[in-house]
C-alpha cells in the first residue's frame, strides 16, 4: 500500500544542508493500522506530508499503491491525493464560514462528482461519525471533539484507499480524545489503511504496529524491543514536531 524505500529530504539553503528524512524505509501494508511515534523534531510530520503527496522528497523511492510517485506531474499527484488518500490534521482545517455539510462536500466537488453522489456520501459519513443532525451547523457552533469528528467524516467520504492522521487528538481532551480513537479503530475494522503520528503513548499502544522514528530514521518496535524504553522517554517530551 505505501513503501518507501532509502527516502530522504534535504531542506537546503546556500550554506547549510538539513536532512529531515535519512535513509527512511517503512512499509505499510494494505489493510494496517500502523502508529508513527517520536520525539519532537525526529521527522515524524515530514514523513506524513511525504506519504501524502504534499511535499516531495529528495532521493530514495515512494511506491503508493503500487505507483511510483516520484515522475508524476502536479496534476497527477493532485487526482491520486484525492482520489485515494484521506487527511485528519490536529487543527481540524475547516473552513470556517462554510457548514458542516459544505465542508465535506469541497474535496469531492473538486473530483466533479454529481450532486446526488456527492450528498448521499456526505450524509453517510456524518451518519458515521454520529453528527447528521449538525450539517448545516459551522464550526464555531461545534466543540473540539465534534469538529474533528467533521474532519474525520470529510475524509470518510472520499472513500480514501490510505487515511493519514497527524495527532488527531492532540488538541482534545481525554474523553473526546478516546472517542475519536475508537471511532479510528471502527474505521479500520472496515478496511482502511491507517497511518497516524502521535505523541499519544495510549493512542500509540492501541494500533496494530509501532514505527518509531529517530533524527529522520525509522526503528519497527514491533521488531526490535531493545528500543522501548527510548520510546517510552521520547513520548514523554513534547507534543508538536
Amino acid at each position: 500500500m505505501l513503501k518507501m524505500s532509502h527516502l530522504s529530504k534535504v531542506y537546503r539553503t546556500e550554506v547549510v544542508e538539513t536532512y529531515a528524512l535519512r535513509d527512511f524505509n517503512i512499509d505499510v501494508k494494505e489493510g494496517e493500522f500502523v502508529a508513527v511515534t517520536g520525539p519532537s523534531g525526529s521527522g515524524k510530520t515530514t514523513f506524513l506530508t511525504i506519504a501524502g503527496l504534499l511535499e516531495t522528497f529528495s532521493g530514495g523511492e515512494y511506491h503508493l499503491d503500487g505507483i511510483e510517485v516520484s515522475n508524476l506531474n502536479d496534476n497527477a499527484r493532485s487526482k491520486i491525493r484525492n482520489e485515494k488518500i484521506g487527511f485528519i490534521f490536529q487543527a481540524f482545517n475547516l473552513i470556517p464560514d462554510l457548514n458542516v455539510f459544505d465542508n465535506i462536500e469541497v474535496p469531492l466537488r473538486y473530483r466533479g462528482m454529481k450532486a446526488a453522489e456527492r450528498k448521499r456520501r456526505i450524509m453517510e459519513s456524518l451518519e458515521r461519525v454520529g453528527l447528521a443532525s449538525r450539517a448545516k451547523h459551522y464550526p464555531a457552533e461545534l466543540s473540539g471533539g465534534q469538529q474533528q469528528r467533521v474532519a474525520i467524516a470529510r475524509a470518510l467520504a472520499g472513500s480514501p484507499r490510505l487515511l493519514l492522521a497527524d495527532e488527531p487528538t492532540g488538541n482534545l481532551d481525554t474523553q473526546m480524545a478516546r472517542s475519536v480513537l475508537e471511532l479510528l479503530e471502527d474505521i479500520h475494522r472496515g478496511g482502511a489503511t491507517i497511518v497516524m503520528v502521535t505523541h499519544d503513548p495510549e493512542l500509540a499502544a492501541r494500533a496494530q504496529r509501532n514505527v518509531h522514528v529517530i533524527d529522520g530514521q525509522v526503528v519497527d518496535l514491533s521488531e526490535d524491543p531493545r528500543f522501548h524504553g527510548a520510546v517510552v522517554a521520547a513520548q514523554g517530551g513534547a507534543r508538536s514536531d
